[in-house]
């Protein structure tokens, strides 16, 4: 790991090439100091890239250009760092360094403003799932900031539970209280001290977690669960599967009715979507001849893509037009990225995964309420109900 004496030097020179000052919210890349050591220690084993240090990830991009070596993209830079640190975790069967390295990729990183947020790495791939599951958090001052973070922190604890880990271990990557968006200053409540080895959110009791234990729990839970087959429920008493596709195609119909929140392409809350609608997916059978239910994004013009059981695709999908072709702002990003996580950590191939990834746009439907069908058309019990939160448009 480099002294905190080099890299602030790096970052001294990397300002100072630039014509104007950066502007930084205040420093708190080092609060989470015992993450950073164990990241840049794994890092080191095999760093191919010349990433300077881990702690440029967790800076905004201008001042990240001073560690980049060979990434080409800021945005990406703690997702590269996060990938080959778990890589080489991985590789010397260090469970805890890979942990670690997963919880490092869900840190927040440095917005620029009280209420900021930070934009998705959109072209880099990670070479692991596990860290391309994840996403960094977002300033808590920022637009639907508590259930942008639950839903990461859930995800991360169902990620450091497949790898073996203490899925409570999640709970470190929280980040600080809610600080003034009206602060022209970028104070926030944070700290900052690369000598407190524990960290100073944890030192000076400053981290809000974003889940209880009892959440971690259900959610590890609910991952490993649906990992078995849906129809194992012998129980269960046979239904038609033309009496299902009726019933189904019936619901998704009235379901997928949006309130007049999903025809405009901006809030302030959920962000700007450019040229695009509002994100919405709907759940059914019959989409591009399918038996089985399936999910498709409800506005084809914006979002051109066919039917696809598994929702994570629609979701990539959405996320990455945002960027490619919509023109969508940072908010809408980040509100994009975190509706993805959440779907990602609903029940599998269920429409409450509909349901949650539309809630963070505002846009409540009741898709949990349709039965999922598998493949050969036959209902699948127990695949309905739950609840979802919806956040204001």
């Amino acid at each position: 790991m480099l002294s905190y004496k080099t890299v602030l030097l790096a970052l001294l020179f990397s300002s100072s090439s630039l014509a104007l000052p950066i502007r930084r919210e205040v420093p708190q890349e080092h609060s989470h100091q015992a993450i950073l050591t164990s990241v840049s220690t794994s890092l080191n084993k095999n760093n191919p890239d010349g990433i300077v240090d881990a702690v440029f990830g967790l800076l905004g991009n201008a001042a990240a250009a001073g560690g980049l070596g060979k990434i080409t993209d800021a945005n990406c830079l703690q997702q590269a760092t996060a990938d080959q640190a778990f890589t080489n975790a991985k590789a010397a069967g260090d469970i805890q360094g890979m942990s670690d390295a997963l919880t490092f990729r869900a840190l927040e990183r440095n917005s620029g403003t009280v209420g900021g947020t930070t934009t998705p790495c959109t072209t880099i791939k990670a070479v692991n799932p596990e860290i391309v599951a994840i996403q960094q958090h977002q300033d808590p001052a920022s637009p639907n900031a508590a259930a942008v973070n639950k839903a990461i922190v859930l995800e991360l604890a169902k990620q450091i539970a497949s790898i073996g880990g203490n899925p409570q271990d999640a709970l470190r990557s929280g980040t600080f209280a809610p600080g003034n968006t009206a602060d022209t200053t970028g104070k926030g409540l944070t700290c900052d001290d690369a000598n407190d080895a524990a960290g100073c959110i944890v030192s000076q009791n400053l981290l809000v977690e974003d889940a209880t234990a009892d959440e971690i729990t259900a959610a590890v839970a609910g991952a490993s669960g649906s990992s078995a087959p849906a129809a194992a429920a012998p129980d269960a008493a046979p239904v038609a599967a033309g009496a299902v596709t009726a019933a189904a195609g019936a619901a998704a119909t009235a379901a997928v009715a949006p309130p007049a929140a999903a025809a405009a392409s901006s809030s302030a809350s959920i962000g700007n979507f450019g040229k695009c609608s509002v994100p919405q997916i709907e759940f059914g059978v019959g989409f591009d001849g399918r038996k089985e239910t399936s999910f498709r994004p409800v506005d084809t013009a914006s979002f051109n893509h066919g039917s696809a059981q598994a929702i994570g695709i629609i979701t990539q999908f959405i996320c990455d037009t945002l960027t490619n072709s919509c023109g969508a702002d940072a908010t809408a990003k980040a509100t994009c990225a975190a509706a993805q996580a959440a779907a990602g950590a609903a029940a599998p191939k269920e429409g409450i995964d509909a349901d949650t990834f539309n809630g963070f746009f505002g846009i409540a439907t009741n898709f949990r309420n349709v039965e999922a069908v598998d493949d050969q058309g036959n209902a699948i019990a127990g695949s309905t109900g739950g609840s979802v939160s919806v956040a204001a448009a």
